[in-house]
């Protein structure tokens, strides 16, 4: 069936609704965005306040989810009560409202009164099984019922969680991927209707390792957002802050949530909220929405500066921020290339390397044991962390830069278990969960004990993988031999400026081209 999309409904106008609406006009859709109407309300204007007000504000924040403003004109807002007849102009119905089962099926309810059959009807859930919510749906409905998770801010953040159900129609589950890709620009990872899905799962379980390391290594927030930034390779967010954007409450209910839902998981206990972070969500400190959480910021001193202050996790109090220096960090910053520089935080003596050591081996372990529960291909993990969470290169990746095999006897050795496929997978010759054959990438298939090339790998070049095939290089560039008597060049400066090295490439490459 070929879908053309030209119109979108958007059944919720919170945070995540409001933008989402925004992101699918900045690609030129028509966009009904709906909400609850307040019970007094009698006018359509009084009706449609809180979708109107919740709109203004997505407009309004920064950073903006709109590209130019002009994209607005493109939403048309409503209310449940006068405009879900409406979605039966709509070829794609996304709910968004909010996470409780028994008001989403309230509104699929309206939603099968309404929509015309072969629309495509998805949700943004987080954190509710997608098949219960497709339980007692027509026939219709369930073949067009997916999940679709969109990460907060949908404009910035790459990836699209695509979750099917044993019902969902793999034309539908095909149209999505590509679309999501092509259209919205996004990282499509298609995941299996798991708790918290791929990304949710791994991340929160980095973080809930993390502040377990806290206790463990006695690290503050300011250390513990040095270590875990730009330095691995991560956002300058890090640990503590991501918790601040995210809110603290959104951390602490998916956390929870793992821990009960997946009784089977090795590493359930790391779910377990500290003290500190308990009594953090008491003192209602969410971070970003509540004006304060880890950190906090203070009123104008004297000298009319603001400042931020950090949170003490023994004493719970704020205090001014300090910059910490741990030799190992020092140690790694003048190297550029995060492969080697992880190799030199890994093996540090202080209590950087420590840290480094223990959480690579805890998410190293944690990775194996999803696999295939969350996934069957463990790319896709990758994908999921660097699109989700700004990982500037995915778990398995990093394993791989670490040394499979040597980190897996180190990680024997400190007590953390390793997934017997990954033992199997050593046991039989392969030495890397990656590896490239004719400039394909190509991903270690657990279930088939083989390599298999990465989808759409056909359809680029990738001239890092043509790593065995340079030809010539300076200090800036690299020529590539890519095959058919074609030279490839790419060149590394600073923001891709063109000086005298790369000139000379270019002058290079024709010379060596023309011969």
């Amino acid at each position: 069936m070929k879908r053309n999309i030209k119109k979108v409904a958007v059944l919720g106008s919170g945070v995540m609704g409001s933008r989402i609406a925004c992101h699918f006009a900045g690609v030129g859709l028509q966009v009904l965005l709906l909400d609850i109407a307040p019970q007094v309300a009698q006018t359509t204007a009084e009706k449609n306040k809180l979708v109107n007000d919740a709109l203004t504000a997505a407009i309004k924040s920064n950073p903006s989810p709109v590209y130019t403003q002009d994209v607005v004109k493109k939403i048309t807002t409503g209310n449940f009560e006068d405009n879900m007849k409406d979605i039966a102009g709509c070829d794609w119905i996304i709910e968004v409202v909010v996470e409780r089962l028994d008001i989403k099926q309230q509104i699929y309810d309206q939603v099968e009164k309404y929509r015309k059959p072969g629309t495509l009807i998805t949700s943004n859930t987080s954190g509710i099984p997608i098949h219960l919510m497709a339980e007692g749906r027509s026939e219709d409905f369930r073949r067009h019922f997916c999940g679709t998770h969109f990460f907060n801010p949908p404009r910035y953040l790459r990836l699209l969680e695509i979750i099917p159900t044993p019902s969902t129609d793999p034309e539908v589950v095909s149209f999505l991927m590509e679309y999501g890709d092509i259209i919205l620009g996004k990282t499509t990872v298609l995941c299996k209707d798991t708790p918290a899905f791929i990304a949710n799962r791994i991340g929160v379980y980095s973080i809930m390792a993390i502040f377990g390391l806290v206790d463990k290594l006695g690290l503050s927030i300011d250390e513990v957002d040095a270590l875990t930034g730009p330095a691995i390779g991560r956002p300058k967010s890090a640990t503590f802050r991501t918790a601040d954007v995210v809110g603290i409450d959104t951390l602490v209910k998916v956390a929870k949530g793992v821990q009960d839902n997946c009784p089977d998981d090795e590493a359930r206990d790391t779910f377990t909220i500290p003290a500190w972070l308990d009594k953090v969500v008491e003192n209602k400190w969410l971070g970003d929405k509540t004006k304060q959480g880890f950190f906090k910021k203070m009123p104008p001193g004297p000298d009319g500066k603001k400042d931020i202050h950090v949170l003490n996790l023994s004493t719970l109090e704020y205090e001014p921020r300090q910059k910490p220096k741990f030799a190992t960090v020092e140690a790694g910053k003048p190297i550029e290339d995060l492969a080697q520089r992880l190799k030199v935080l890994v093996a540090g003596t202080d209590k950087a390397g420590e840290f480094y050591r223990q959480f690579h081996y805890s998410l190293f372990s944690y990775i194996s044991f999803r696999i295939p529960e969350i996934s069957d291909e463990l790319y896709r993990v990758d994908d999921a962390m660097m699109a989700g969470f700004g990982w500037e290169i995915g778990a398995f990746e990093s394993w791989d830069v670490l040394g499979v095999k040597k980190t897996v006897d180190a990680m024997k050795a400190a007590g953390y278990a390793v997934a017997p496929w990954v033992g199997e997978m050593l046991d039989a010759g392969h030495q890397r969960f990656y590896k490239v054959e004719n400039g394909k990438k190509l991903a270690y298939d657990p279930a088939s004990k083989s390599y298999k090339a990465l989808p759409g790998g056909e359809s680029f070049l990738v001239l890092s993988n043509f790593q065995d095939k340079i030809v010539w290089k300076n200090n800036s560039c690299k020529l590539y031999d890519i095959g058919d008597g074609v030279l490839g060049i790419q060149w590394n400066t600073k923001m891709g400026s063109i000086g005298g090295d790369v000139l000379s490439g270019i002058q290079t490459g024709i010379e060596k081209a023309e011969k």
